[in-house]
């Protein structure tokens, strides 16, 4: 049966996901079935979007209500969860206003947009250049493919737009040197996902940080794939005690239904004027009250250092497999936001995990990805090791 929707697929739909041969048709909780009856875990969770589980049902609730009440109205008018959304993620995050589009590239395009604003008209300095970091991914628009810096993105979409420069991740000499009296903002991602689980150091985003005060420059995280609980805390930045001007969000912010939000500070907020950004769907009542069952759900999932607990359990399992086959080279991660990067493209893994009933990908080809619901026990942990063990046996032979 799934070889006929997968047919129809490759017949109809444009050819551009390299897709594993499975159609899902029902997810709960950890586990998602195909259309063939086939369980598997889910240690992908829609590339870190799924945070709360499938079909969680606070989310499910919230869904239901609002889609049989008022779906969509337009930002023209103002609508109550759009409100409560705003209101619930400024006090969490400490920034002072919201705003809400559709996606991580599109919450990324808004920050680089307000941020040059800012710049511009507050402090009167032309230019706006962004600086932003090898390995980063901030999305797959012409703008958010300029500031990241890998070829294989950008390449056949040129000319991109101009004003982007980049610097080694965790490198402050190399940050220094860069800025110019035309660098707006610097984006960072606090845990590079994409690129393959790295994360920041302590003392560089801190010295980042001093650095923009110095030099009046924008700080811009995305936390599109890091925030929303990923590492254990509500905010990757949380870990660090260092609060950006601008913050990104998408990906698991509406516990599966597509939202994206900009959460900035006050002065760089006053300095945009009616009409100077805007969305139609961003911020409509169904997303938004979706979200915000979504957050309120990983409040309670984040407490009591339980994920990052299970993050530390998860790698610690890893490392124990680096032990054993020596092709592993590295296993990182931060809460559950892990990577154990091999020396080989890890893409076949992904394939025989995926028969052996186990959601995960490779990223930057030789990084297996590891992005499960923040709901998942050590029994699921102890089961997807135990499979990953026995296809790295395979290889090892």
């Amino acid at each position: 049966m799934s070889e006929n929707w997968i047919d129809l697929e490759k017949k109809y739909h444009l050819q551009i996901y390299g897709r594993l041969p499975v159609v899902l048709v029902e997810g709960k909780g950890m586990e998602v079935y195909d259309i063939d009856g086939k369980k598997y875990l889910d240690f992908l969770a829609g590339i870190g979007v799924n945070n709360v589980g499938h079909c969680h049902p606070k989310v499910v609730e919230a869904i239901k209500k609002q889609a049989e009440t008022l779906i969509h109205t337009s930002n023209i008018y103002y609508t109550i969860p759009q409100i409560k959304l705003a209101k619930k993620l400024v006090e969490l995050s400490g920034l002072d206003k919201a705003f809400f589009c559709n996606s991580g590239a599109e919450a990324n395009e808004g920050a680089i947009k307000f941020a040059r604003k800012y710049v511009s008209k507050v402090l009167g300095r032309d230019g706006g250049e962004i600086i932003s970091m090898y390995n980063a991914f901030h999305g797959r628009t012409l703008t958010t493919l300029a500031a990241t810096p890998k070829p294989k993105y950008q390449e056949g979409f040129y000319p991109l737009p101009e004003g982007f420069k980049y610097v080694p991740f965790n490198d402050i000499e190399a940050l220094k040197e860069a800025i110019t009296n035309k660098t707006s903002a610097i984006m960072i991602e606090p845990v590079q996902g994409e690129g393959g689980i790295h994360i920041a150091d302590r003392d560089y985003l801190k010295a980042v940080r001093d650095l923009c005060d110095d030099k009046n420059i924008i700080l811009i995280f995305d936390e599109v794939q890091c925030g929303m609980g990923r590492t254990g805390r509500m905010f990757a930045f949380e870990h660090y005690g260092v609060e950006p001007d601008i913050l990104t969000l998408a990906k698991a912010l509406g516990g599966g239904v597509p939202i994206g939000a900009v959460l900035l500070k006050e002065e760089i907020a006053k300095a945009l004027s009616y009409g100077d950004h805007g969305t139609t769907f961003g911020g409509n009542p169904l997303a938004c009250s979706a979200a915000l069952a979504s957050v309120e759900v990983i409040e309670e999932l984040i407490k009591d250092n339980r994920v990052i607990e299970k993050g530390k359990y998860f790698i610690r399992k890893l490392e124990n497999l680096v032990e054993r086959y020596n092709f592993i080279k590295d296993v990182r991660g931060l809460g559950l936001m892990i990577g154990a990067e091999l020396e080989f493209n890890g893409a076949d893994i992904v394939k025989k995990m995926l028969e052996k009933g186990f959601l995960i990908n490779c990223t930057s080809d030789t990084v297996l990805r590891f992005l499960p619901p923040l709901i998942v026990e050590k029994e699921h942990i102890d089961a997807l090791i135990d499979a990953l063990d026995n296809v790295l046996a395979e290889i090892k032979e």
